[in-house]
């Protein structure tokens, strides 16, 4: 199959999303598919030695996510003339917004199928940006009408799936889980890791992700100090960017944990990132946002159990005290959990490689279900000619 990959996020940004795309294409095309990925242009460094083509589009920056480019494809003639050299059998987006839009133009123009990955809550990304509810409902629904005409929609798990629908889409949602590369940290850059930060033997407690409160960095300031007022020696590294990087670490200041507290900014070294999953005694992610995290499972892969907070779509895969921790959305409750690096250890690891037992599952396996359901949707595409000359609400057929 010729397989077109469309995403906001790709290398060298490692956000969840970002990540998946680049896996979709990469193991796609070890299954032996044709991949081409679309994206904003990104600096990717040298372009040679990807398993699939890559053709991106001039972008600009997010001003409130300024590590993000967002752009219009179809106002960039050197893609176009580029694009239009590749031929495709099937589109899939992995967003709405502006490769969304371009994997939609594409299917209509080629009379191909579109599926399209729901992954994100998009609703409180609005409201943050706009602090209007009346604002944040009316860009939700026309992320729904963006889904409404696709082929079909996928969600990363039945959690996100209910999100979806509880903005108001009413089609099918076919739960493809996320999945995570097989591997083990290179233990040389653990020890650089470890002389770099300056760790020393202290338990080392980790995030990875947006600095941005909406993923709940408060309880984790919280908790840390709770644990420093209780006299516990410790790390916690906030690895990441975001647009309250600053408030993070202003909070830590006035919370009296700033020596605690190491932030190195957003990662783009793989390796460097497994190096200090492998280091954390304990991978902090009590988010509320999150649907199903690609960091969670990353730290699985690396024996690192997760805290989680209890309910949340982030803790779906979750076994409390077997595969995992759960708290509750209290910095009491969070500091309690995290205080079992210190007094159970042995606890706390065994957890960690029974994580690493239960819940990644390879990016190989996810992929092969991936490519028979593309080839199930162009077969049942096929022999609909001008498919999408009816371009509304096509879900609710």
């Amino acid at each position: 199959m010729r397989i077109g990959q469309f995403t906001d996020t790709f290398l060298p940004i490692v956000d969840g999303v970002g990540r998946v795309a680049h896996a979709y294409a990469t193991e796609l095309a070890a299954l032996g598919h044709e991949v081409t990925v679309v994206a904003p242009m990104y600096d990717t460094g040298h372009r040679g030695g990807y398993p699939f083509e890559l053709v991106d589009y001039m972008g600009y920056r997010v001003p409130t996510a300024p590590q993000y480019l967002t752009g219009t494809a179809a106002m960039d003639n050197h893609y176009r003339r580029r694009i239009r050299a590749v031929g495709l059998d099937i589109v899939h987006t992995h967003g709405p917004f502006s490769a969304g839009r371009e994997a939609l133009r594409l299917a209509r123009a080629g009379n191909i199928p579109l599926v399209a990955t729901f992954h994100s809550k998009y609703y409180d990304d609005f409201y943050k940006a706009t602090k209007s509810e009346a604002l944040s409902k009316i860009a939700v629904s026309n992320i729904v009408s963006f889904y409404e005409k696709c082929d079909e929609v996928w969600a990363v798990s039945e959690s996100t799936a209910d999100v979806l629908r509880g903005y108001g889409y009413s089609g099918q949602v076919r739960v493809m889980p996320n999945g995570v590369t097989i591997r083990r940290a290179d233990e040389q850059r653990v020890r650089q890791v470890e002389q770099q930060l300056s760790l020393g033997d202290a338990p080392m407690y980790l995030f990875v992700g947006q600095l941005n409160w909406k993923k709940n960095l408060l309880r984790v300031l919280e908790a840390a100090a709770l644990l420093k007022q209780a006299g516990h020696a410790f790390h916690l590294v906030l690895a990441g960017q975001g647009p309250d990087s600053e408030a993070v670490r202003g909070k830590a200041e006035k919370l009296g944990i700033a020596d605690r507290v190491i932030m190195p900014g957003h990662i783009t070294d793989a390796g460097m990132l497994d190096a200090l999953y492998t280091r954390a005694s304990m991978f902090v992610f009590p988010s509320l946002y999150d649907n199903a995290p690609m960091v969670l499972r990353e730290a699985a892969v690396m024996g690192t159990p997760a805290i989680l907070v209890r309910g949340s779509d982030a803790a779906e895969v979750v076994r409390d005290g077997e595969t995992g921790f759960l708290c509750e959305d209290e910095a009491s409750d969070l500091s309690r959990v995290m205080a079992l690096a210190i007094s159970d250890p042995e606890r706390v690891r065994r957890v960690g490689a029974a994580a690493q037992k239960a819940i990644p599952v390879p990016w190989s396996a996810i992929l092969s279900q991936a490519a028979d359901a593309y080839e199930q949707i162009i077969a049942s595409f096929a022999g609909r000619p001008d498919a999408w000359s009816n371009t509304t609400s096509r879900r609710k057929k």
